[in-house]
Formats: structure tokens, C-alpha cells, sequence
């Protein structure tokens, strides 16, 4: 059968393209973003366009500077591994490697975390992520790059993996962190400045994104936006964006794949994550597996090949033979409200997750590009 997936305007922008075009910026060779001296960028985690223009009320600076033009797309899949890593190295997960939040390492049954996994399984963070970081090659040019991050993010390998080349500037709380990055900016002139903002994806996850609680931690970050950009020097560029967005699926809406299950046959291991199932399957099964999801699911999730989801181009124009066998053989992602867990696992804790992401939906995919200091001239 023919596959229907969503596409991208072709004059959308990428992710992909964020830091390349901030680089630009600083080198005085403006496209996407005016010349500035220096450049912030700050990724809240969590929040996608769709997110913020539906509780614009409870952000009201960030939704003032939010025009038409300032969206991105990030990358597939919309989860946080994938997402910055392809935005710190400029390129797709067929290139960097880090195709899910749990992929298979090829020849093994280890499906490691792509964000813990660097401690929990052994992962080489100069191999598996296979592109060299844009921090890197910048700082490599004599360029000043800071990350401003929590301080328990400063020796992961997660951190060495993308932001290599960076000098990690620790901030505990949101408004620290905003208070280093503008002194960072200010006294390192042609200096570009990370800013990692993970509290709002942590309060969707647990709460929702439509919950009184995202809402406050909304209004935090936004206040907190604010007075970064009334601290920052004027001739210094401010862009916020997001590496994904988020929807809730209520627990009435998980899909419990249990053991015995008809859509477990053949199928060796379950990876990915809840919206954007990763099934690697027995030799030679995955015609009758990928046949029997459609049976089942592809009134509400779009289930496709490997090799499909390739042709489509999901991963990027390129994937490298090395990363390939780290991809599912089958791809589960939903479209609907709607979320899929193994609970053959011992662990329900991610069952009791509201908030979620990794497929292919506006809501998820869209995110915000939102320019303020010198990028909003």
C-alpha cells in the first residue's frame, strides 16, 4: 500500500539550520538573522509553537515577539535525543545516529536510553554520535561558545556527545541561568551562548501540557525571557525556540501491549518511545508485522518500514550504512491521541507520563523561532 505521510512546506526551515545561521550571524553574513555581536540562544524544552500560541495569555512577551515567519520544523523523531542533537551538529538523525529516545545497538537485544545511556550501557560518546558538534568546530575557529545548563548536565555523556568544544557554565535555576547567559554575552564579544531550559518539558511529562501547572511554569519562563532580553546588551541577538512540542494522551488512551498480543508476534524488541514505536523484528518478519499493525492502527498511527520510512526522507537526505540497523525495522507513530507501552516491562512507571512527543503531528513537529535584542530588527 502507498504510504501518506505528512509533509513539509518546501520553504520551511529546519532545526538543522539554527546554529549554522547564528554562526552566520556573528560572522556578519546575515540570512535568517540580522548581524548581531553577539548571539543567546535559549531551547525551552517542551514548547512548541502550537503550545505557546494556544496559552499566549500566559506568555505574553514571548507571544508579542512571535510573528508568522518564526517557526522551524524540528526533526523526526520529535524527541529530545534526536532534537538537540541535530540541532547542535546540523544535522539529521541518518547522519548523527541518534535515531530515537531508545534505539537497538546493532547485533545486540540493548536498546539504550539516548540520553542516559552514555552511563547506564556503555555508549562512546566521540563514536556513537557520529557528527562532529557545532561548538566544536566553532570554538575550534577561535569563536567564545558557552553552555548555560543545570549542573548535573556538566559531565554527562550526553553533554560530551553534542556540546563538546563549549565551556559549561552551571546554573541551578531557569532565572540563573538567563543571568549567566547575558553576562556571558556582554563581556565575550562575538561569543554564542547556549541556554538549556528543561523545566517546562519536565512539568508537561508529569502534569500535562494543559494543566495549571505547565501553565505557572509557563509564566516562569516567560518573565524569566523577559528580563533576560532587558539585560542583554542591545547589539546582542536573542532567539528562543524549542526541540519539540507536546500533547497529552490521558491514560484511557494508552494502548497496553501485553504478552500473548497478536501485534507482539514476531517482534524481538520494542524501542522508541510511546508516540513513535521503534519494533525490531525476527528475521525476515517484517512484512507480516508491519501488515498487521496497519490491521490495527493505521486508522490512528502511521505504520510504515524501515526502509519506507527512509525513502520518505524522515531521517534526512543521507543515512549512513552505520546508523541504518540502528532503526526499527517497523515504525509505529501515532497521529492520533494516542500512546503505545510494552507492559510486559516490570516498570509502569512511564505509564503514568501525560505529556508526550516523538511523531510526526504540527503539534509536536512545529516549533518556535522567536527573535528578540538585535534579531528582532
Amino acid at each position: 500500500m502507498s504510504l501518506s505521510l505528512p509533509a513539509d512546506p518546501p520553504a520551511a526551515r529546519s532545526l538543522t539550520g539554527v546554529v549554522p545561521q547564528l554562526l552566520a550571524s556573528l560572522d556578519a553574513r546575515p540570512d535568517w538573522f540580522p548581524a548581531a555581536r553577539s548571539a543567546i540562544l535559549v531551547l525551552v524544552d517542551g514548547l512548541g509553537r502550537g503550545n505557546l500560541t494556544a496559552r499566549s495569555g500566559h506568555a505574553r512577551f514571548l507571544a508579542s515577539h512571535l510573528a508568522k515567519r518564526d517557526a522551524a520544523r524540528t526533526v523526526f523523531p520529535s524527541t529530545t535525543a534526536t532534537a538537540l542533537t541535530s540541532l547542535l551538529t546540523g544535522t539529521d538523525a541518518g547522519v548523527h545516529g541518534i535515531v530515537g529516545y531508545r534505539a537497538r545497538v546493532p547485533g545486540t537485544m540493548t536498546a539504550p536510553n539516548q540520553l542516559k545511556g552514555w552511563e547506564t550501557d556503555g555508549l562512546d560518546p566521540l563514536e556513537w554520535q557520529r557528527a562532529e558538534p557545532l561548538f566544536e568546530q566553532a570554538a575550534a575557529a577561535g569563536r567564545p561558545v558557552f553552555v548555560v545548563s543545570k549542573p548535573q548536565y556538566a559531565a554527562t555523556g550526553f553533554t560530551r556527545a553534542i556540546q563538546r568544544g563549549a565551556t559549561f557554565l552551571p546554573a541551578t535555576t531557569p532565572e540563573e541561568r538567563f543571568a549567566v547567559a547575558a553576562e556571558a554575552a556582554a563581556t565575550h564579544p562575538g561569543a554564542l551562548v547556549y541556554v538549556y531550559v528543561p523545566e517546562l518539558d519536565t512539568v508537561g511529562h508529569a502534569r500535562g501540557w494543559e494543566s495549571d501547572e505547565w501553565l505557572q511554569s509557563l509564566e516562569q519562563v516567560d518573565a524569566g525571557i523577559r528580563r533576560l532580553h532587558e539585560r542583554a546588551p542591545a547589539d546582542t541577538g536573542i532567539l528562543v525556540t524549542s526541540d519539540h512540542g507536546m500533547v497529552d494522551v490521558p491514560a484511557e488512551r494508552h494502548v497496553l501491549l501485553r504478552a500473548g498480543d497478536d501485534l507482539l508476534d514476531d517482534v524481538a524488541l520494542v524501542a522508541g518511545e510511546p508516540r513513535m514505536l521503534q519494533l525490531y523484528v525476527d528475521d525476515g518478519a517484517a512484512a507480516a508485522v508491519v501488515a498487521r499493525w496497519r490491521s490495527s492502527e493505521q486508522s490512528r498511527s502511521w505504520v510504515m518500514t524501515r526502509e519506507e520510512a527512509v525513502a520518505a526522507g524522515l531521517y534526512g537526505p543521507v543515512v549512513a550504512d552505520e546508523v541504518l540497523p540502528r532503526i526499527g525495522d517497523v515504525l509505529v507513530a501515532a497521529r492520533g491521541s494516542v500512546a503505545y507501552y510494552d507492559d510486559r516491562l516490570v516498570d509502569k512507571k512511564a505509564q503514568r507520563m501525560i505529556g508526550q512527543h516523538g511523531s510526526l503531528t504540527d503539534q509536536e513537529r512545529i516549533v518556535p523561532l522567536i527573535r528578540l535584542g538585535a534579531f528582532a530588527r
